[in-house]
């Protein structure tokens, strides 16, 4: 099946019992046993549900993996997923990741007795730098969360399978529509569910694809000791969201590529970090490895701290919010909301200062929110 079909279609055949063209929503804890010795498919929903079931396959198809997970939000399967390592590993994590990845990696992991070292991994210099005995995993966000920056993702495969490595890839941004990591080699790729996956801002959720059998039953079996799972009624937001996600990214990557543009020529913006723009220093990397791109980039004012908290509070169409790619545009303040909780030196050597914004352009007329940013832009130099 292509995308569009599996989008609709993978993990989702018509109910059994009732011919139910939805997926229902097995809203229950527990399932009765056949017998005393004879469990069914399903036995209680931590372990396993059928609503749940139907994202996971879904979500394996459009990856190209062998095996789905759902979980309760991002962080819960990010966290989920170091339960692969050990006291005494050590870990390589790209020097610009989401600010929740930081706080668990660097205030939680590393106090478990696992290293983790922030390397700029467009460096395969750097990287091969900082390989130990003991490296077990190099985290990737591609692109980054805020500053955009590209990530070879071939190229860090080869290397990581080289060392005997394990990767994992954050595809939140892209989404499968746009990019698949598992094709360039790597082993595990994550999403927050709650960003373009479900696409309508009233759901959290998180979810892992592999590469391997043999690592998915690993995988499996962390997911049902933590427990972290996610709701049956979560599951089907989801799913019911992924039915339009290639109809809703084609126009995301539109509408944000035709803002992206717009700010690029506007005096008040200094630069424009999107990977669509030739000024992107990534633009070729993310033209070969990436079918489009997706509705959320970032961008540098003139007038510092001053001149964004009015931007931001000048908008009418924009919600001021943390998260990104529903059918809402959003805007936020990496500074003091994504990201707030990395020390302020971490802030300015990634790049993140108080004249960064970070936009999540919806679905909504591209003139209408052209007009919004003009205006509260405008007051930017009263």
């Amino acid at each position: 099946m292509r995308f569009k079909t599996q989008c609709i279609h993978a993990g989702q055949e018509p109910d059994p019992l009732h011919g139910a063209v939805m997926t229902p929503v097995y809203q229950t804890s527990t399932f009765a046993f056949k017998s005393a010795d004879e469990p069914r498919e399903f036995d209680y929903s931590r372990s396993g549900n059928p609503t749940r079931k139907a994202l996971e396959e879904c979500l394996a198809a459009l990856e190209h993996g062998v095996r789905g997970f759902a979980f309760a939000s991002g962080m819960a399967a990010e966290s989920t997923l170091m339960m692969l390592y050990s006291s005494g590993d050590h870990v390589i994590m790209s020097d610009q990741v989401y600010g929740g990845t930081y706080r668990l990696m660097m205030n939680v992991i590393r106090s478990k007795g696992i290293d983790v070292d922030l390397v700029d991994l467009n460096d395969l210099d750097a990287i091969r730098g900082a390989i130990r005995p003991n490296t077990k995993l190099i985290w990737i966000e591609t692109p980054t969360n805020p500053l955009m920056k590209v990530v070879d993702l071939a190229a860090l495969a080869a290397l990581a399978r080289e060392r005997g490595i394990q990767t994992i890839c954050d595809n939140t941004f892209l989404s499968p529509y746009f990019q698949n990591p598992l094709d360039f080699g790597m082993d595990i790729v994550v999403h927050s569910t709650t960003k373009y996956l479900n696409g309508h801002s009233d759901v959290v959720g998180g979810a892992a694809v592999v590469s391997d059998p043999e690592l998915g039953e690993r995988v499996y079996y962390l997911q049902n000791a933590v427990g972290a799972v996610p709701g049956p009624w979560d599951c089907f937001l989801v799913l019911r969201g992924i039915k339009t996600l290639a109809l809703r990214m084609e126009e995301h990557q539109k509408n944000g590529l035709a803002v992206a543009r717009w700010l690029e020529d506007h005096p008040q913006v200094e630069r424009v970090l999107h990977p669509g723009l030739e000024s992107h220093p990534q633009h070729a990397l993310a033209q070969r490895q990436s079918r489009g791109n997706s509705s959320t980039f970032s961008f540098y004012l003139h007038g510092g701290v001053k001149a964004a908290h009015a931007l931001l509070n000048g908008l009418r169409l924009f919600s001021q919010a943390v998260s990104l790619g529903g059918v809402e545009s959003l805007i936020e303040y990496p500074w003091t909301m994504t990201h707030a909780a990395l020390p302020e030196g971490a802030r300015r050597e990634m790049g993140i200062a108080e004249n960064l914004v970070r936009i999540s352009v919806g679905l909504e007329d591209v003139a209408d929110l052209v007009e919004d940013l003009e205006q509260a832009l405008a007051g930017c130099t009263a």
